[in-house]
């Protein structure tokens, strides 16, 4: 499947927003996005000082949506037609379709350092979801749905680390997570307030209205 492989701080950069796209690493002082808060490229600079039309503002809005996620295009619009036939507000609605994939869980659980982290070990088999191996990170999880890393990847050299950190680790009200038992429990469907990225959902929808 097609996947971005450039650099994801110039992602960043190019929606004016920090994406936080590398996970902790977006907190350091080594963040490309707070030492050139700038649009990438020859001309970025310039680009700051050029009004933004209706329709840039909700693409724009559109694609800091897809990149924090990892989503397609085609992945995208699926979700917002999903979204779009639900009770409630639609463009809620699709932010916790989004936070409802895999990928999206186990970062926020912190079994991940960054979603694109988490999409790689879950393709790569470490997880399960309510004692079965998932490795799709557009899996929907549910209220009840335990994920878990499996037992024989508890010792990979990449989770060691992130095993110890559980105990302290705070997740989302909606998720609860044993440090002990080192897994992962949805509890709910986040409210719209739990969901902490910097997205206008409602230029989105204007932008599939058109």
């Amino acid at each position: 499947m097609a996947r971005y492989i450039g650099a994801v701080c110039r992602q960043c950069r190019r929606e004016g927003a920090k994406l936080y796209l590398k996970g902790d690493k977006c907190y350091g002082d080594k963040c490309a996005f707070s030492r050139r808060g700038y649009a990438p490229g020859q001309h970025g600079q310039g680009q700051a000082r050029k009004k933004t039309s209706e329709y840039g503002i909700q693409l724009r809005e559109k694609q800091k949506a897809r990149r924090i996620y990892g989503v397609l295009e085609g992945q995208f619009r699926t979700y917002f037609e999903k979204a779009d036939r639900q009770k409630g507000i639609t463009g809620e609605n699709l932010l916790v379709l989004l936070e409802r994939r895999l990928d999206n869980v186990v970062f926020r659980l912190g079994f991940a350092s960054s979603r694109t982290q988490a999409r790689q070990l879950i393709r790569h088999g470490h997880f399960l979801v309510n004692g079965h191996r998932v490795d799709i990170p557009s899996f929907l999880v549910k209220p009840g749905n335990v994920i878990q890393i499996k037992e024989a990847s508890k010792e990979a050299p990449v989770f060691k680390e992130i095993i110890e950190g559980l105990a302290t680790k705070s997740v989302p009200a909606w998720l609860e997570i044993s440090a002990q038992d080192v897994s992962g429990k949805v509890a709910r469907y986040p409210a719209r307030e739990e969901i902490d990225i910097p997205v206008q959902e409602h230029f989105i929808v204007e932008l599939y209205s058109r």
